[in-house]
């Protein structure tokens, strides 16, 4: 009986709550609505997931299976870009479509211009994994929930026209409630024109031409030019911000990934001082050996191979997305390939420098550099610039994955990436299979233009010739 007049008693009162004034169930102290900067806060929380995960480094190559093998033999299925459209995209939809923005935050423009640079980043991260996706129809919630896909090469030229707006909008005065750069304005400008150049890279088999012009505004529009502008996403020593990799190696003891063979034979030959950073010695022997990429021979081996360091699975370890290293390797291909001025001479300086700088973010010193930089192999060649330029930022890359993957496909190097289980490395990701289902006619049409039909891992994206 107490239980029944309990409820009676709540129903009466949740009957009674709307003949008090409105305002007595407002929380003073909890904004009822996200402002413009607290909803760029809030989209730049999912920066860590474009990297965080063990499909990530699969697709790259840097990590192997200890125990369950399995993801790592490259499965088919598809994969969702849904949280990225309904989370960080959504938010800054509503920032660039809001009619009116408060100036107690930053100029409104500077705030726009942040909006703008973090959607063109992860449309690019979602066009790259996907190949054709929605965009000019997209973010329209209740009015479009079943927006055509655009082409890659159009959602590419709609990125840069959005990055040069951003770069022209971009004035004085910083903005509030800034996780990336504390509010300075000019590293999100030098931002936004660094990932405007990297991204122009990526025309460079399917469209130089545009490539070259692309990068050498970007260029002029003023890039990245120290470690101090890289884009870092910082974990917190602290549950509600820890690293994805802190969850798994430390609070459930899963030693489930060491480092490919592929990456250590690549490091430890050189004495590449990242080593130390990116992995730990066997427990059995003391010396850094890697496991072959997909085997399922031996298995579970967590003390004959170097698992990831400790560095790289603390609870705050900072995850980096774009970096001053990645420019400067940038810069070097740019210049070996024609696109800018002073051939090897120029290219060999950015290619040095990007180690150079790749050392200082991993571990702190330039001590090694170099010595790194007189090994066979990483000494500058003119003859094989680009693919060591394209193996080192591999080597730079490592952790984030998705980019390395990606140029990767551009490149072809490094060269040795495994076949796991004769299953070769992916070209893409498939869409959702809810897709099928949700986007029926836009679907079909969208993977028989790409793709001849087949909605599958191997598929060649645009810019991937």
């Amino acid at each position: 009986m107490k239980k029944i007049y309990a409820v009676l008693l709540s129903c009466f009162m949740l009957a009674s709550c709307d003949k008090f004034d409105d305002d007595i169930n407002i929380n003073p102290n909890q904004p009822s609505k996200a402002t413009a900067t607290q909803l760029i806060a809030n989209s730049a929380l999912s920066l860590s997931s474009l990297s965080a995960s063990p499909a990530a480094q699969f697709h790259a190559q840097y990590l192997s299976e200890t125990q369950y093998p399995g993801a790592s033999l490259y499965p088919d299925g598809g994969t969702s870009f849904y949280w990225i459209y309904q989370g960080p995209l959504m938010n800054l939809e509503t920032v660039l479509t809001t009619a009116k923005l408060s100036t107690t935050e930053g100029p409104i423009s500077n705030q726009l211009a942040v909006a703008k640079i973090l959607k063109a980043y992860y449309f690019w991260h979602v066009t790259d994994r996907w190949g054709d996706v929605p965009y000019s129809e997209a973010l329209q919630g209740v009015e479009n929930f079943t927006p055509k896909y655009d082409t890659q090469e159009s959602i590419y030229t709609s990125l840069f026209a959005l990055l040069e707006q951003a770069n022209s909008e971009i004035t004085a005065g910083n903005i509030s409630n800034d996780i990336i750069y504390n509010g300075d304005i000019n590293k999100w400008k030098r931002l936004g024109n660094t990932i405007r150049m990297l991204m122009a890279l990526r025309l460079s088999e399917v469209d130089p031409a545009k490539g070259a012009a692309e990068f050498n505004k970007a260029l002029e529009a003023g890039i990245m030019t120290s470690n101090a502008d890289n884009l870092v996403f910082r974990h917190l020593a602290d549950a509600n911000n820890q690293n994805y990799w802190y969850g798994q190696v430390s609070n459930q003891n899963r030693e489930w990934w060491a480092l490919t063979e592929t990456l250590v034979n690549k490091l430890k030959p050189v004495n590449d001082p990242r080593l130390q950073v990116y992995g730990t010695p066997a427990r059995t022997t003391g010396e850094y050996r890697g496991l072959p990429f997909g085997t399922m021979q031996g298995l579970p081996n967590v003390t004959n191979y170097s698992l990831m360091g400790p560095a790289i699975w603390k609870q705050d370890a900072h995850i980096q997305l774009v970096t001053y290293a990645q420019a400067l390797f940038a810069k070097a291909e740019a210049a070996k390939r024609g696109w800018i001025a002073g051939g090897d001479a120029e290219a060999q300086i950015n290619y040095n420098k990007a180690i150079e700088q790749s050392l200082l973010q991993w571990t702190g010193s330039t001590a090694g550099a170099s010595a790194l930089l007189s090994q066979e192999g990483v000494a500058y060649d003119p003859a094989n610039a680009i693919e060591q330029i394209a193996t080192q930022r591999w080597v730079h890359l490592y952790m984030h994955g998705y980019e390395a993957w990606a140029e990767w496909r551009r490149t072809g190097y490094p060269a040795n990436l495994v076949e796991p289980d004769g299953k070769a490395v992916p070209l893409r990701n498939s869409y959702p299979a809810t897709e099928a289902f949700n986007n029926t006619a836009n679907y079909n049409e969208a993977v028989q233009r790409q793709f001849g039909g087949q909605d599958n891992l191997y598929g060649r994206v645009w810019w991937d010739k």
